[in-house]
């Protein structure tokens, strides 16, 4: 693995000598690992900072392929969008892997530093809603009283963005009735990109289907962090999907 940036161009080649780039320095390492700091001294809370960190990072590389993808969409470039797709999907199986390592915690072991967590909780990250928004249209920042300025900020423009959706729609204007009814089943010159916006919305969708049964494994039926009430909220929306019309064309194929 190289991390010296070779073939990024010589401008920045130009101002910043590679020879003097370390591996740690690029990768801003002595900052990013001591980003881990448990409030407790309960022997999981590093694994579960850990877990929710990689989070982070997935869904802020996942907001700049979904973006992407969008845009190319809206400049009638379906196959690279395709691509961004198909990289959105894998980065969600990254997800449900990052995710399953916390059914390796015991509830007790849980339970030995969650009071630390105070009125801190999952729901609270902002890219998480940023993901559905960009995707769907969903959100509503007002009654997030959680978000930073900062957050808000971002939230808010991302809800006044197209999304993918409408990104789909207009690589699909002016095509006839039935050319569109086809997409929609995954037929036809843009069936692949109908198919790659599906697998998106199926690996968000298995993701929380999964964060559902490990909240479950780990806290039954109580209520969650934050006085939210758990599992079983996280279990309705798990039902929801970001493109409910091209599920629909699936029982147009039977």
């Amino acid at each position: 693995m190289r991390a010296d940036g070779a073939g990024r161009g010589t401008a920045h080649q130009a101002t910043t000598p590679t020879a003097a780039l370390t591996y740690g320095a690029y990768l801003r390492l002595p900052q990013l690992l001591g980003q881990q700091v448990p409030r407790t001294a309960a022997y999981d809370e590093q694994l579960f900072i850990t877990v929710h960190q990689v989070h982070e990072l997935w869904f802020k590389q996942l907001l700049v392929e979904l973006t992407d993808a969008r845009d190319r969409m809206l400049a009638g470039d379906s196959a690279t969008a395709v691509r961004r797709l198909r990289r959105c999907r894998e980065i969600e199986r990254a997800l449900l892997s990052a995710l399953e390592l916390l059914d390796t915690m015991a509830p007790h072991d849980f339970q030995a530093f969650r009071g630390a967590l105070g009125s801190a909780s999952g729901a609270q990250s902002a890219q998480f809603h940023e993901v559905e928004a960009v995707s769907a249209g969903r959100g509503r920042t007002r009654a997030m009283g959680w978000l930073t300025d900062a957050e808000r900020a971002r939230l808010d423009r991302r809800l006044l963005e197209p999304t993918l959706w409408d990104g789909f729609l207009a690589v699909l204007t002016g095509i006839p009735r039935a050319g569109r009814a086809a997409a929609l089943r995954g037929e036809g010159p843009y069936g692949e990109l109908a198919h790659a916006l599906l697998g998106h919305d199926e690996g968000w969708a298995l993701w929380r289907d999964r964060h559902v049964l490990v909240v479950e494994r780990q806290i039954g039926g109580g209520r969650g962090t934050a006085g939210s009430s758990g599992a079983a909220y996280l279990r309705v929306r798990s039902a929801e999907r970001f493109f409910p019309e091209l599920w629909e064309a699936r029982g147009a194929v039977l």
